[in-house]
This record gives structure tokens, C-alpha cells and sequence, in this order.
């Protein structure tokens, strides 16, 4: 998409590395999701309600909507809960790819499944 290379080539360099490893690890972990570029920021979307945003500011990198979950899975995200359903990573600190990681699975998980998939 090109609003998303766009966005990512006009981030600051501390931003730009970890803007592209999200997109990464999107791209992997949900493979039947949809790349777009909605509110001003890139986002992968699994349908049209669910999706998960991320964005470069100032200090850090923010992901939206980043749902509750299971105690072990808030035990891992919630050091990085900044708002409701929001998460930062601040630019000072490395970028904690298992938790990147935790929350695009979790993502996935509530993708629909393709019509005739057994699961």
C-alpha cells in the first residue's frame, strides 16, 4: 500500500525500523489480514470491525485496539497498557517483539475462518 510505505518512509529514523518490523510481524502472524490505512495510520484489518492499528509519535509506538486477554497474555502486554485498549512502546527502550508478537496472534485468533476450513 502505498499511504503505508509513505507513512512509514516519512517517520523519523527512530520510528521508521520499528514501524516496519510491526508491519512484519502483522504480515506474518495474520496472513488473511487486510492491509489499509484508516484514521491517519497504517492497519491490518481481519474484517471490517476488527483490526489492529499502529502508529509512530513522538516517544513511542502505539498500537490500537489491543484487546484484553487471558492472565498470562495481560501478564505479558499490560507493562505496555497506556490507555484502554491501547499499548505504547517508548523509542528510548527496544521494541519487545514477543509482546508484538503475543498481540498479533491474539489478533489472528479472532479472525474468521475461511468458508469450508476445518478447524
Amino acid at each position: 500500500m502505498r499511504e503505508i510505505d509513505a507513512y512509514i518512509a516519512a517517520a523519523p529514523p527512530v520510528a521508521r525500523e520499528r514501524l516496519e518490523v510491526v508491519r512484519a510481524v502483522l504480515r506474518r502472524r495474520i496472513p488473511t489480514g487486510i492491509e489499509s490505512f484508516r484514521y491517519g495510520m497504517p492497519a491490518v484489518m481481519i474484517d471490517a470491525r476488527h483490526g489492529l492499528h499502529y502508529a509512530a509519535w513522538a516517544k513511542h509506538l502505539a498500537l490500537y485496539p489491543v484487546y484484553r486477554g487471558d492472565e498470562s497474555y495481560e501478564t505479558l502486554v499490560g507493562p505496555y497498557r497506556a490507555k484502554t485498549d491501547a499499548v505504547h512502546f517508548p523509542h528510548a527502550q527496544p521494541l519487545p517483539l514477543d509482546v508484538v508478537e503475543a498481540i498479533a496472534a491474539a489478533l489472528a485468533a479472532r479472525a474468521p475462518r475461511a468458508a469450508g476450513t476445518a478447524g
